[in-house]
């Protein structure tokens, strides 16, 4: 990714102790869609982007650890702890976090990755400061309690529970572990029953006070904002959280870890279910690889959308499934490509087949300019369509930052995606979809079925 520095600032105290340093990463037009960004002595990371002409705002904390910062006893820990940091701080009781933003018609929610957590409330623009301090409390001053982590536990097993019943969720996380064994990123974001039971309330604490140093976070606001109004705001609630005031060591890069498994594997997962659901697939791109944006653009004419050719080949010429799609999974060093089809147990090898001499047929042979074209298209349209909201934005910004450490104006990343050229896209096919593919299945096969699988993967 690129950014563009239009101004920056930094200051020096008197005392010779450093201050906060402020930049402006992208310059709006009118104001509109400015993104600055502001670097607190503690190693904060603040960014904002400003869009007068809205009423509402998203404020976000990312923390930079998900599920691959865990071992293998800690399994589940950092999902955990995201369900704890709603039950309580020294100001707040669960209720009054809850309502404080329900009653401004707000709302409230966080996610776990693989290598990121996100916390964010959106509310109208007018409630920013009540959602800076809502956030900001749960962040530096949740109390984790013994009683709250038993409580809890009880819901994080319900969720794993009703995960488990939906087999075209489970099948990701097959996938996940065919392509990279019993390592951080294939384990399951949830944690097992067994990891999640036997998680103490010790173990989940001193997990929080070492990933939720803010050199580890990044806080992103996005709407109608005032840049400055919310570094004053989040600096005063770190520092009365007692946040470290010197500057540390940035949080180290996740790079050369070498966790792929070998191709070709296969995992089946028999379950007494309707459709038999299949992800075939092999090693992708990691997020920082330059191919990325040809990758984006093969990936939507094979598999992203109705006129890809796995949706006209399985369903519209064939009516094999309802859903068929490609995706692409990137992070630091690594990176998955799948394509996921839901159908009939006696209809799996003839589906398999079709995805399999279409990846083939890709590899050797390419895609014609004119679905490139339309891919370029389609892409262009659907980055633009998701920034429509300031959430979407928040989310862009909070990740650019903690993943790339830059940002890319919407202009420049329509610039990009346009600027992939056909060949580009048929040398990524020919280095991504000429390996040899591995394959996860879950449903009802019988023996005979499950045998005649490994002809996909063969």
């Amino acid at each position: 990714m690129t950014s563009r520095s239009t101004q920056a600032t930094a200051r020096t105290s008197s005392e010779g102790r450093a201050v906060a340093r402020t930049q402006t990463l992208i310059k709006g037009t009118s104001g509109i869609g400015t993104v600055r960004k502001t670097t607190l002595p503690n190693g904060l990371r603040i960014v904002t982007e400003t869009l007068p002409s809205v009423r509402s705002a998203t404020f976000g904390i990312w923390a930079h650890v998900g599920s691959r910062d865990e071992t293998p006893t800690l399994n589940g820990a950092t999902h955990y702890l995201e369900h704890l940091l709603f039950k309580g701080t020294k100001k707040r009781s669960a209720l009054d976090i809850s309502a404080a933003i329900d009653a401004v018609g707000g709302e409230m929610n966080a996610f776990t990755a693989k290598e990121f957590t996100c916390y964010y409330a959106r509310v109208l623009d007018t409630d920013l400061p009540l959602a800076i301090d809502v956030v900001c409390d749960m962040l530096t001053g949740s109390l984790i309690e013994e009683e709250d982590v038993d409580a809890e536990r009880g819901v994080i097993l319900e969720e794993i529970a009703m995960t488990e019943d939906d087999a075209g969720d489970v099948v990701h996380d097959l996938f996940a572990h065919t392509m990279l064994g019993d390592t951080p990123l294939g384990r399951p974001v949830l944690g097992s029953i067994d990891t999640v039971n036997a998680l103490s309330r010790g173990q989940i604490t001193r997990f929080y006070k070492k990933h939720y140093d803010p050199t580890h976070l990044v806080v992103a606001a996005a709407g109608n904002v005032d840049h400055n109004k919310v570094v004053r705001q989040v600096r005063a609630a770190f520092d009365k959280a007692g946040a470290p005031q010197g500057l540390a060591a940035p949080v180290a890069p996740r790079a050369g870890r070498k966790t792929l498994r070998a191709a070709g594997r296969m995992e089946l997962l028999g379950r007494k279910t309707e459709q038999a659901h299949v992800i075939l697939g092999m090693p992708g791109l990691s997020r920082t690889d330059d191919r990325r944006w040809a990758m984006g653009v093969l990936n939507t004419a094979l598999g992203g959308g109705m006129s890809s050719r796995l949706f006209q080949e399985v369903r519209e010429k064939r009516g094999l499934a309802y859903s068929v799609y490609s995706y692409t999974s990137g992070f630091a060093d690594c990176g998955l490509f799948g394509v996921y089809a839901g159908c009939r147990p006696s209809q799996v090898h003839d589906v398999l087949k079709i995805c399999r001499d279409e990846l083939d047929h890709v590899a050797q042979h390419g895609i014609s300019d004119d679905e490139i074209g339309r891919a370029i298209g389609q892409l262009r349209g659907s980055t633009v369509l998701g920034l429509e909201d300031t959430g979407a934005l928040m989310h862009r910004i909070g990740k650019s930052e903690l993943c790339w450490g830059e940002q890319m104006s919407v202009d420049a990343m329509l610039e990009r995606i346009s600027a992939v050229t056909p060949d580009e896209v048929r040398a990524v096919a020919r280095d991504i979809l000429g390996q040899r593919p591995s394959l996860s299945v879950i449903g009802p096969l019988k023996d005979k079925q499950a045998a005649r699988l490994h002809e996909a993967v063969a």
